[in-house]
């Protein structure tokens, strides 16, 4: 079990810890009064409602209500609980904590975990490989001609995959890294062959993929020679790694960015690397994709400007023109900066320099609609009425994207003094452009309605035609109500489908022995689920109220709970009076006798068995959704998926309960399983 931490120690780290200086991490934060402000990282917003007030200690949000302390930030943007978010607190400012065995956090969370240390292992594994086998010699010279040296290798963790099949996951099995951790980072795949895993990554550079706290959370591998494969490859999406929301280089950059209140936005990771290695830091690349408003909104958050390198080609072109309109809706100021032909900023950089890059970027760079013309005049595009046209109506899409009213005006009448067209008639215009965009939006709302019905139809009527097709799970091993309707249900498409008129019993089962038997059941409990495994909507709150309220170290019991507001009295009626009756002198409060568990955490195992099962079988039925709507590459990583959480089914239910749910090894445990149990009301005690 976790060792116990003092609340005095919480209270050094909380003390130590700067809160402004964590959340900056993460949010642009300007001085307000004794508070500081910046745009809310839990929820979408353009005018700063989001506080953090360092005297106090806290953070509040007026826009969504979110708030708490430094340790609730971290855990938020981290996806950690509370010991690890003290423990990496402590870690940053000097404090030092009690060794432990083990941590008190959920399945979740060690999965989360188990992730991110296969992750770093993969790294330290790659670096070794690039500096020490002869097979790396080809990325020792490239990068050696590209002026990295041994310091800058290290600084940003690059190494090499080695081309055997199996390196990575043979290496990492015997050092005792779960094989279940080296899949789920996407570092391994299932043979095609049978059973058995390979390397997702063989042959190639390697860029780790840093999240803004430094963690590494994704690879981007790149092909050193003239195969005809893809240049690039990268990570899938994983449980620490979503490739939309993501920004190379934003670990190094954010402070830089914070300062200048501008980041720099270029395409490759190289170019990332070669600038902030000639001293422009406020810069960062999209990741291997196509630049997206969650990226956006992340920038958004460290800086008020973006400068926009794209190549002069036509793909480079298409890309930028999408990317200005991503983030003027944003509500950024954007700027377009184009190199001399043949140059990328890394080439440019290596051959001329940080100050003549900085240089050249303050006398070349200009405002996205003056870029556009000038462009279109150096093709000979301005002249020609028909092009000239369409260029204008191009630059007013993109102003139609402007969320601000008064930035809309101002740039209209800039197009007008470089157009001489007329503000009206650019304003009639941009008036219709404005109402064809928020028609397409209502349009894509109804197609994404029309895709979830034509999903729900498919598992309702699974076809017959596809020898590939995997089975939909039957309908009677599926604990919840997403099954097969029969017609009447399926033409009574007005009817809303109605909830379970009985909660599953062992979910409540669950609950009752948190509630009866304290902190030890919490904890033993808690450390094997999460409220993600519970169906039902008001146990799952209920199970992550009780969470709460034991991370902070507040009463939990059935007399709390009773007198709470809605709905726990009356779950809690439903979930303890149920079973156990109720003593005649409960009114005079002199005690409830419960009926004995013979064994609790006996009780409990089994609970946290069918739990998982149930949950697991939904996850199948949703992923069968997910197949019958996917294509290509996107089909077969369902495929995999059904076959994994089957595997992990089948484990359970074949496994025994002593194996999968140890016994906790306390004193207080032992003894609550060997004798009557007998809850007495809080004046009794």
């Amino acid at each position: 079990m976790a060792v116990m931490i003092p609340d005095e120690k919480k209270e050094e780290v909380r003390g130590a810890s700067d809160i402004v200086e964590v959340v900056e991490d993460y949010v642009k934060l300007k001085r307000s009064g004794r508070s500081w402000k910046g745009l809310c990282p839990f929820h979408d917003e353009r005018t700063p409602s989001f506080h953090v007030t360092p005297d106090l200690g806290i953070y509040k949000c007026f826009g969504c209500g979110e708030s708490g302390d430094v340790f609730n930030f971290v855990m938020e943007m981290e996806g950690v609980g509370f010991l690890e978010a003290m423990r990496s607190l402590a870690d940053r400012y000097g404090v030092s904590l009690p060794e432990e065995d083990d941590e008190e956090l959920t399945e979740e969370h060690n999965l989360r975990e188990g992730i991110y240390h296969a992750l770093k292992y993969a790294g330290v594994f790659f670096y070794r490989h690039l500096m020490e086998t002869d097979e790396a010699q080809k990325a020792r010279d490239y990068l050696q001609k590209r002026g990295y040296n041994r310091k800058i290798i290290k600084k940003y963790g690059l190494g090499y995959a080695p081309e055997g099949g199996e390196q990575l996951y043979r290496a990492a099995l015997d050092s005792g890294l779960n094989e279940e951790y080296l899949f789920e980072a996407g570092l391994i795949k299932p043979s095609n062959r049978g059973e058995g895993y390979y390397d997702a990554f063989r042959g190639r550079l390697m860029f780790p993929i840093f999240n803004p706290s430094g963690k590494v959370i994704a690879y981007a591998g790149r092909v050193l020679g003239n195969e005809k494969t893809a240049k690039y490859i990268n990570s899938p999406q994983t449980k620490v790694y979503n490739k939309s929301e993501v920004l190379y280089g934003i670990n190094f950059a954010k402070n830089e960015i914070r300062k200048s209140d501008e980041v720099i936005l270029v395409e490759g990771y190289t170019d990332v690397i070669s600038l902030q290695q000639y001293g422009i830091e406020n810069v960062v690349a999209s990741s291997g994709t196509s630049l997206t408003p969650q990226q956006m909104k992340l920038l958004h958050r460290y800086g008020e400007t973006i400068t926009m390198i794209y190549d002069s080609d036509s793909a480079g072109q298409r890309a930028m023109k999408r990317g200005i309109n991503i983030a003027l809706r944003e509500g950024m100021d954007v700027k377009l900066l184009e190199l001399p032909e043949g140059e990328d900023p890394d080439s440019f950089v290596r051959q001329f320099g940080g100050d003549s890059f900085l240089e050249m970027k303050e006398e070349k760079e200009n405002d996205f609609l003056t870029y556009q013309i000038q462009k279109a005049r150096e093709l000979g595009k301005w002249e020609a009425p028909a092009e000239k046209k369409k260029i204008i109506s191009e630059i007013l899409e993109s102003i139609a994207h402007m969320p601000d009213p008064v930035s809309r005006e101002t740039f209209v009448q800039h197009l007008n003094s470089k157009a001489k067209v007329g503000d009206r008639a650019l304003f009639d215009e941009l008036g219709k452009i404005r109402k064809e965009l928020k028609e397409e939006l209502q349009k894509a709302r109804k197609r994404e309605k029309r895709r979830k019905e034509r999903e729900a139809r498919q598992q309702q009527e699974p076809s017959e035609s596809s020898d590939h097709r995997p089975q939909a799970p039957h309908p009677h091993t599926v604990g919840f109500n997403k099954q097969v309707r029969g017609n009447k249900e399926r033409n009574d498409t007005n009817k809303k489908p109605q909830p379970p008129k009985k909660r599953p019993n062992y979910e409540k089962e669950l609950i009752r022995l948190m509630l009866m038997y304290g902190r030890d059941m919490i904890d033993y409990i808690g450390s094997y689920c999460s409220e993600k495994h519970f169906e039902d909507e008001q146990l799952r709150d209920f199970f992550s109220d009780i969470i709460e309220r034991f991370k902070t170290e507040k009463e939990v019991s059935v007399e709390k709970y009773a007198s709470r507001e809605h709905p726990y009295p009356e779950l809690v009626g439903e979930i303890v009076l149920e079973k156990y009756s109720v003593s005649d002198r409960h009114h005079e409060k002199i005690g409830v006798q419960y009926k004995r568990d013979k064994n609790p955490y006996r009780t409990a195992k089994g609970a946290l068995k069918a739990l998982k099962s149930h949950f697991l079988d939904r996850l199948q039925v949703e992923l069968y959704e997910r197949f019958n709507s996917a294509e290509g590459e996107d089909r077969k990583k369902v495929m995999r998926q059904m076959k994994e959480v089957g595997r992990r089914r089948t484990h359970i239910q074949q496994s025994p309960i002593d194996e999968l749910y140890p016994d906790p090894d306390t004193e207080s445990a032992r003894s609550v399983s060997e004798k009557v149990f007998e809850y007495k009301m809080k004046s009794e005690q």
